[in-house]
């Protein structure tokens, strides 16, 4: 294999389909929930993977990052000459971009890796190898200062960013699926099934825990109806507090309120 050919960036090119305050959402949740890791590193990187045709992603998530750990640097990778070059003018103190894939062609090891529909285009089987890839390139866990290490976020949302679902993991592995909806516009939970990140979006089947769980969601929902007379968030709220009765839900109102609800991966995993 040739120096050349090893170089080549691992992965291939999306549609790059974006839009403005597209994954604004993912970026709530992971300033809400990761920020204090980000404030305790010697050099918090988070790395925007894939972010497509237009950069206005990267330059949102460094805007959101920074609010909450504001010595955060953003790192926008593109597998795709074109887009990086386009991007390149949008550059300013505490973001750049480089051409890369999979391989993660930033110094050191990130806080955060997004990746934004990403992999919707890959086959269920090539999933698990990507997030083992990702993940080994994250900084590393220190139980000597409780640091839990950096953090992978992998999901779809649709074009708006409307409806959104998306699994956590850390260095170890996947942690958590969070569903996220503008709930004005939502008819029933399981609506979110189009938005699955591929690990789960064919297992929505009878016999798979992600079914049972949209399931059960739809049904708390339903009884929750009496409290849509006091707003869809309130509804929400009620229904989700029934799940987490027999769901391990991770989160508390406060998300909640959001239009999130945030459960263990290990509930949610695929059988078999």
């Amino acid at each position: 294999m040739t120096a050349r050919a090893t170089a080549r960036p691992v992965g291939t090119v999306t549609r790059g389909t974006t839009n403005p305050n597209r994954l604004r959402r993912m970026d709530r949740w992971i300033a809400a929930v990761h920020g204090a890791e980000l404030r305790r590193a010697a050099d918090p990187v988070a790395v925007d993977l894939g972010y497509g045709a237009a950069p206005w992603t990267a330059v949102e998530l460094l805007g959101r990052l920074r609010a909450v750990a504001p010595r955060t640097r953003v790192v926008g990778v593109e597998i795709e000459p074109a887009r990086v070059a386009a991007a390149v003018p949008y550059e300013r103190e505490g973001l750049t971009f480089r051409h890369g894939g999979f391989e993660v062609p930033v110094p050191g090891r990130p806080q955060l890796i997004r990746a934004a529909n990403v992999l919707r285009q890959y086959d269920e089987g090539e999933v698990a190898a990507v997030w083992r890839r990702l993940c080994a390139r994250l900084a590393p866990a220190d139980p000597a200062t409780g640091a839990r290490g950096g953090l992978l976020v992998e999901g779809t949302c649709d074009e708006i960013g409307r409806r959104h679902v998306w699994v956590a993991l850390g260095p170890e592995g996947p942690r958590t699926v969070t569903f996220a909806t503008r709930l004005a516009s939502l008819d029933r939970p399981s609506d979110l099934a189009e938005r699955l990140p591929k690990a789960l979006i064919h297992r929505n089947v009878p016999g798979e825990p992600v079914h049972a769980f949209l399931r059960d969601f739809d049904r708390a929902w339903a009884a929750a109806a009496p409290y849509a007379a006091y707003g869809a968030r309130q509804r929400w709220m009620r229904a989700v507090g029934d799940l987490a009765v027999d769901w391990p839900v991770t989160d508390g109102p406060a998300r909640w309120r959001q239009g999130e609800v945030t459960v263990r991966w290990a509930a949610l995993a695929p059988r078999g």
